[in-house]
């Protein structure tokens, strides 16, 4: 099911509608800064199982997780002083941060170092759906960039698709942030000079 959420202003009613799906262990398709994601509730461990069956991944590569601010990165995530400064000037932004998890993340989110990536994408839609859920949700891109393509491909798994508008596609810039040392893992749409 399709439905089209103003990306400006999303109307809370529809994003209440997209929480009640999520409550339900349900997968959504759903806008980012950077591409579609596909994604459930953190909590939903046979969600998270599907997805990555759904993206043929391997489960020693976690997907990232949003978060809808700092102060919610800060329960998932273990934040220096260095790390708050350095996201805080970036996000919302499209960056992923690898930092280490804490004991709130789920084994299967976490790699073997025990790190999380997580995100604040600067999308109001994606924002509303966690800030309204009151957690995070998992994120890993649909890898399409028209909503109905996207319904086309996963239907059978997927039960909303979210027509957030028109995305150019291009993957968050990935920056570890362990050990207070920057260091660039990807380098995609958000700026990485001053790394």
């Amino acid at each position: 099911m399709i439905i089209s959420i103003n990306p400006q202003n999303p109307q809370q009613r529809l994003i209440k509608k997209v929480c009640d799906v999520l409550d339900q262990g349900g997968i959504i398709v759903y806008p980012t800064d950077t591409f579609y994601g596909i994604g459930c509730d953190l909590y939903n461990k046979k969600g998270i199982q599907l997805i990555y069956r759904l993206k043929n991944r391997p489960l020693k590569q976690p997907f990232s997780i949003i978060c809808d601010n700092l102060k919610e990165i800060s329960r998932y995530a273990q934040v220096s002083n260095y790390a708050y400064k350095t996201m805080k000037r970036l996000l919302p932004g499209p960056y992923t941060f690898i930092l280490e998890g804490t004991k709130l993340v789920p084994k299967i989110m976490l790699t073997k170092r025990k790190t999380v990536g997580i995100r604040v994408p600067d999308n109001n839609i994606c924002l509303a759906i966690v800030e309204t859920l009151g957690r995070p949700i998992i994120s890993t891109s649909a890898e399409l960039d028209n909503p109905y393509a996207i319904e086309e491909a996963y239907s059978s798994h997927i039960q909303i698709v979210i027509d957030g508008g028109v995305l150019y596609p291009n993957p968050s810039s990935v920056i570890s942030l362990i050990g207070d040392v920057p260091e660039v893992i990807r380098k995609g749409k958000g700026d990485v000079s001053f790394f």
